[in-house]
């Protein structure tokens, strides 16, 4: 693989740079930079972090938002893959309709994914990494926040490593009828891709609608010098949404919404290349969420307002597999149905204490089947599915996080209690009732330095219950065979950091150092001497104890009204203390560093993103054969985007990976794009 520079050149020139701004931070004036891929401003708004509107300047967590905008204007193809130039994240991808952000060195079962404040992390979420945000459509987001580090004591299970929320595009109530509407369509080279989106907007005082409807066509892969084309990988899409509000009283507003994504065809790339398969894709791949929230200003002595949500979610996974040389297609087929409550209330004296509180219900239930049909006569034979069916995952939890608000402090604190019960009944494996909990808290200290810096400490605990994929889990999981254990108990963590934000005149900047003590995990151990159908077999058990450090870091930097420079840089490390070995796919060190221009109706950025060689692997990862023998070599890319406004016209343009370079995010099934074009163009009037 060819190299453009040494990452190390990166590094250092990305510190220095850093260092040097902040520096010379006192002196500068105020260049507020919007709608880009830069890091945006620490003073904006956040929930995530309290489950409320706050100040992402004031929150002593590691937040960062993305908004729609800059996904759609730098032709960011989907969910995941946007997530790639948020500061802290690396997104890996086992095919290309997946893509598994990891956060803090983790990800799958062990970081949270929400839509607008529902659980997308369901029962048969499973360790490493998974497809499931890429069920989000991208055209239908408002903004995504990324927690890392938190969110157990805020939203209950799986937030070990933090939690990443996705809001859907809002409808707004205006003074007077309003209506809108959009076209877009995006086109790339090779025929890697085909989009169309349509929107509607309508606005008014009492009512207001938003929807829209997508369709896409995603051809294989084509990758840098050495790799061509990888096929088979593409795969298609069709989606839906709609949300809308209606006030029922000047202090009372109902929102009702609609989610339907669909996704087809969708190739297991390394499956087919690798692991000798004539068919490896999952068909069909499928998320429809309803869900009603009512909103009531309360505004009576400290009680501020309070929130009910209720939601339905259906999703859908299938698989078909085929070895070569094998008369024996099998067709896989696992749904989950999950029901959803929550009541929360938002309590404050109005000055210096705020506090919210409140509980939640979730149900899912498993659906799993399998049928194998002997081509050769095309006898269909049903079997045990990968999870004993009809299995049920109830969790029950209750909450508070408070607030403190001093002139020259901030104090947070919160706790939850979550309790769970998980039936598992099964003809293979027997009968069995879990009962698991946890207690878990969180505490944070923030210190106003002055008028543009603060610093703070925070520390806090967090689990993962184990689920349906955990106990379960009976077949072919990547590359091996898993069989169930119904002795497992909750994972635990610790994690405590430090962090420091600035937001100056023109620079804005934040760097975070942490340690997370992992307890109990919950790891595949192999059967020694068992094989499967040509596979290895493993069973999962709580026998390890590892912990996970490293920094994060980011900056903006407004050179004046027409240039901004933006960086970020990433380290993660981790050990198993257990094993006496580095935790599994941990990320190498990784960052971006972005140029913009603006004048009038132009823009233009060229952005480089780069990552070192991870050759510091566990067993686990060794066996992985996504991971090239030796490690997973270090790469640089550049990139160029532009784009055009006129009235209600918008053109833009993305060319990527500027010098070709053939590159691998650590533990993918695919390999990065190579050299080529996107265009997209929007109509809106």
């Amino acid at each position: 693989m060819k190299k453009v520079f040494l990452f190390s050149e990166m590094v250092f020139a990305l510190v220095l740079f850093q260092f040097t701004g902040f520096l010379s931070a006192q002196s500068l004036n105020p260049i507020l930079q919007t709608d880009t891929i830069l890091p945006q401003s620490l003073s904006e708004v956040v929930i995530t972090a309290n489950r409320h509107s706050t100040l992402r300047f004031n929150t002593a967590q590691a937040i960062e938002v993305l908004k729609s905008k800059a996904i759609e204007r730098n032709q960011l193809r989907s969910t995941p893959e946007a997530l790639s130039v948020t500061p802290g994240v690396f997104v890996q991808k086992t095919n290309h309709g997946g893509g598994s952000p990891f956060v803090r060195g983790l990800t799958g079962n062990q970081t949270l994914l929400l839509i607008d404040g529902i659980r997308l992390s369901n029962a048969t979420v499973r360790y490493g990494p998974n497809q499931y945000f890429n069920t989000i459509d991208v055209f239908s987001l408002d903004k995504i926040e990324v927690l890392r580090g938190g969110g157990s004591v805020q939203y209950g299970s799986d937030a070990m490593g933090g939690t990443i929320q996705a809001f859907s595009r809002d409808a707004v109530l205006t003074d007077k009828p309003e209506w809108g509407s959009n076209l877009f369509t995006r086109f790339a080279t090779q025929g890697m891709e085909q989009t169309m989106h349509a929107g509607v907007d309508f606005g008014s005082k009492k009512a207001t609608f938003t929807g829209g409807v997508s369709w896409r066509n995603f051809g294989d892969i084509l990758g840098g010098d050495t790799t061509g084309r990888q096929s088979p990988s593409g795969y298609t899409e069709l989606n839906y949404d709609m949300k809308g509000k209606i006030r029922l009283t000047p202090s009372t507003i109902l929102t009702i919404a609609y989610q339907d994504v669909h996704q087809a065809d969708v190739d297991v790339y390394h499956k087919v290349e690798l692991e000798n398969y004539a068919i490896n894709k999952m068909d069909t791949q499928n998320r429809k969420l309803a869900y009603a929230k009512l909103n009531q200003d309360l505004n009576s002595g400290i009680w501020k307002s309070a929130t009910l949500t209720a939601s339905m979610q259906n999703t859908e996974e299938g698989r078909i597999s085929r070895k070569n040389g094998s008369n024996t297609l099998r067709a896989e087929n696992d749904k989950v149905r999950s029901l959803a409550f929550s009541a929360e209330a938002l309590t404050t004296n109005g000055e210096v204490w705020s506090a919210n509180s409140g509980f939640e219900i979730y149900n899912d239930l498993v659906n799993s089947t399998r049928i194998d049909t002997d081509l050769s006569n095309n006898v269909t034979v049903p079997e045990r599915g990968l999870y004993p069916d009809a299995s049920t995952m109830t969790s029950i939890a209750a909450f508070t996080l408070h607030t403190f608000d001093l002139p020259e402090w901030i104090f947070t604190t919160g706790a939850r209690f979550n309790t769970y019960i998980i039936n598992v009944d099964d003809e293979t494996i027997g009968e069995t009732t879990l009962t698991p909990s946890a207690l878990v808290g969180n505490i944070a200290i923030l210190c106003k330095l002055n008028t543009t810096s603060n610093i703070f400490i925070s520390a806090n605990t967090g689990f993962r219950a184990p689920n349906i994929d955990d106990l379960g889990t009976l077949g072919i999981v990547d590359f091996r065979y898993e069989t169930p254990n119904f002795e497992l108990k909750p994972e635990q963590s610790f994690q405590y950091q430090l962090g420091y934000k600035y937001q100056g005149e023109k620079l804005r900047g934040e760097i975070f150092l942490y340690r997370n003590e992992l307890y109990n995990l919950i790891v595949r151990n192999r059967v020694e001497g068992d094989s499967i159908e040509g596979y290895a077999v493993y069973q999962k058990e709580n026998v390890e104890r590892a912990y996970i450090q490293g920094f994060e870091t980011s900056l903006d930097y407004a050179v004046n009204t027409a240039w901004s420079v933006a960086g970020s840089l990433t380290y993660t490390y981790g050990q198993n203390i257990t094993k006496n070995e580095p935790v599994r796919r941990i990320p190498p060190l990784f960052g971006r560093v972005a140029v913009e221009y603006r004048h009038l109706e132009w823009w233009c950025n060229i952005e480089w993103q780069a990552a070192a060689k991870q050759d510091r692997l566990a067993q686990g990862d060794k066996d992985d054969n996504r991971i090239p023998e030796g490690g997973t070599p270090g790469w640089n890319i550049f990139n160029f985007n532009m784009g055009y406004t006129w009235r209600f016209l918008e053109a833009d343009l993305r060319l990527q990976n500027l010098l070709n370079q053939d590159y691998r995010y650590h533990g993918s099934g695919v390999n990065g794009y190579g050299r080529s074009a996107l265009v997209s163009v929007k109509i809106s009037i």
